[in-house]
């Protein structure tokens, strides 16, 4: 009787889909990667497991290379393929990196990897500079592989609200940002401008918020330099996100 009574549960268990403990899906965190377009750096978002190292675990995510849409859209990487990384530290808010795999193919293919290693962690606020190859690197020198506009927030298919908070850093003149904000059609459903803390020479940071007016779905945020010359928009940068309603 009691042998019958415990296969009649454990039937009973089978049939209801709890046969053993429930397997738990890993969880995630969003971070930035850097890869580039025309030469300069351009952020993406990537979905990457936690991990209690997040910036060795985005540097894996970056050295996995683009997906086939991000080529479709332009992007590229100076990352030789096969780069892992060998070993990682952060003490007192300088990481330090070591790599395996091929060396770049000449000093400024090595120079534009240096730079996406070094954006992609010092995008983390706990990260103020990295050491790589000997050398010691901040954002500023990387700077000549930095576009003269870089958006930061959003990323490109990021789900926004309106109004829309946009921020990164621009090195333009007299520190005028310029913004259109495009509907999925490419009709200009606002214009707006912000000041960065510094320009003509020097990049500085800016923030500002686009109230987009009654729409919902996807747009383009498009910033760029106006030119002093004729207002014709110089560095622009175009940055595809999904309005929620």
């Amino acid at each position: 009787m009691r042998l019958a009574a415990a296969a009649l549960v454990a039937l009973a268990l089978l049939a209801s889909g709890c046969d053993g403990p429930e397997s738990k899906s890993p969880e995630t965190q969003s971070v930035a990667v850097y890869f580039l377009r025309d030469g300069k750096l351009s952020p993406v978002r990537r979905s990457v497991e936690t991990s209690p190292t997040p910036g060795r675990t985005a540097l894996a995510s970056l050295f996995e290379g683009l997906t086939s849409a991000e080529r479709a859209d332009g992007l590229e990487t100076a990352i030789p393929g096969g780069t892992t990384v060998d070993g990682f530290t952060l003490t007192n808010g300088v990481a330090t990196v070591d790599l395996q795999g091929p060396l770049p193919a000449s000093r400024d293919q090595g120079l534009l990897e240096t730079a996406q290693i070094v954006a992609t962690l010092t995008r983390f606020p706990t990260v103020h500079a990295v050491r790589l190859g000997g050398r010691t690197w901040t954002r500023h020198g990387v700077e000549q592989q930095t576009p003269q506009i870089l958006v930061e927030s959003p990323l490109p298919g990021d789900r926004v609200a309106t109004p829309i908070h946009v921020r990164g850093t621009a090195n333009v003149f007299e520190a005028t940002v310029s913004f259109e904000v495009r509907d999925g059609h490419g009709k200009v459903v606002l214009r707006s401008f912000t000041t960065a803390t510094s320009g003509t020479g020097t990049r500085g940071t800016f923030e500002t918020a686009l109230a987009v007016p009654s729409v919902a779905g996807p747009v383009t945020i498009v910033a760029f330099e106006a030119s002093a010359e004729d207002g014709r928009p110089l560095h622009v940068t175009k940055v595809p996100v999904t309005v929620e309603p």
